[in-house]
């Protein structure tokens, strides 16, 4: 098991340390296969795409539109 999670790196400047989950690229409860792209977030005006961190099943925790935060975990991947 291994999940997903929004890294401070991704801002630049840290004065407004919120993104927003852009889109999913795979469906919930989907299979995927390690550094497979995963979703886009919105961060300071820029798109970064998340990669799987292992082999799995899928199950989202932010949905589309969903504010996130350094730290926060979008999704965890499950050994089936």
């Amino acid at each position: 098991m291994a999940d997903l999670v929004v890294s401070s790196g991704f801002w630049v400047t840290r004065m407004l340390p919120e993104g927003t989950v852009e889109k999913w690229l795979v469906a919930d409860g989907a299979d995927v296969a390690s550094d497979d792209p995963l979703v886009d977030l919105r961060i300071e005006n820029q798109l970064v795409r998340l990669k799987s961190p292992d082999t799995g099943r899928l199950t989202i925790f932010a949905q589309q539109n969903s504010i996130v935060e350094p730290g926060t975990v979008v999704a965890r991947v499950s050994h089936a």
